[in-house]
Parts: C-alpha cells; sequence; structure tokens
C-alpha cells in the first residue's frame, strides 16, 4: 500500500498498532546495522535507506541509492534488501544464514515477507545491511550498470 506521509514518524503514525511496531522493530535495527553514509527517508511510499544524492547522484532513476525499505502492503509486511539482491554470494549468504535462523523464508528477488516481527530474524537482517558500506555498495552499482549496457 502506497502512502503519501511525508516523513517516516507519519507513515508509522498511519499504521495499524500491531504493524507499527513490528516496523519500528526492524527499522532500529536498520538504524543500528546501518553504516555511515546512508541517509533514512521517505522514497516511493515507504521508508527508505540510501545514499543521499549529495553524495553520489549519478543513479538511473535520479533518487537515492536505496540498500534497503522498509513497507506495509495490504497482506504482509515487506523489508527490501537491494544488497542481498545486489550480488550472487549475497544472496546465498543470506539465505544460508536465514535457514540456521530456523525462520521459513518468504522472498522475492529483494524483498522478505513478513506477517509479523517473529517471523523476521532481526539479528540476519541487521547482518544484511552492516554488510554494505557506502563505497562498496557504490562499486556494485557501477559495475551493474556497466554490465547491463553491455548485455
Amino acid at each position: 500500500m502506497h502512502s503519501d506521509a511525508p516523513t517516516v514518524d507519519e507513515y508509522l503514525a498511519e499504521l495499524p498498532p500491531d504493524r507499527r511496531e513490528a516496523l519500528a522493530r526492524v527499522r532500529e535495527v536498520i538504524l543500528r546495522h546501518l553504516p555511515e553514509g546512508y541517509a533514512e527517508s521517505m522514497q516511493f511510499g515507504m521508508i527508505g535507506y540510501g545514499i543521499p544524492l549529495e553524495r553520489y547522484p549519478k543513479t538511473y532513476n535520479k533518487q537515492p541509492l536505496a540498500l534497503a525499505a522498509l513497507a506495509s502492503q495490504k497482506r504482509y509486511m515487506v523489508v527490501y534488501l537491494n544488497g542481498v539482491y545486489a550480488a550472487s554470494d549475497e544472496e546465498a549468504w543470506f539465505k544460508e544464514r536465514y535457514a540456521a535462523s530456523g525462520k521459513k523464508l518468504d522472498m522475492g528477488k529483494s524483498c522478505v515477507y513478513f506477517r509479523k516481527l517473529e517471523d523476521l530474524p532481526l539479528d540476519v537482517i541487521g547482518e544484511a545491511i552492516a554488510r554494505w558500506p557506502v563505497e562498496r555498495y557504490i562499486a556494485q552499482y557501477e559495475e551493474s550498470r556497466r554490465a547491463t549496457r553491455r548485455g
């Protein structure tokens, strides 16, 4: 569900209490593990964590280069982990760590769906965020753009 909330606090305030609490807890984990150089903002109607345009303006869509996002959808909540999608070795690492948590993974390309907070291994989410310092993420992004132009 898309939100027009201009701030993260307003976005969270729009949510039912159970979802507000769940997303607030995931947000805390992301903020605690977010490498220096990223900023939290509202992007595309959800809470986003990206590299500000002042730091890296060369994105294909003129939006901050997003590492992660959080959203409440109609039937589930979701955390987008673009770093997991960006590199196959990261995806393999993530799936292995998730399986070791004993929790069932419900995942699209970069998104991990969950219905309640207990479905999500917060330590694994935090680790996935922490693995992407800004310089590494920019390098991965630029490599993917070069590969796309070649392909």
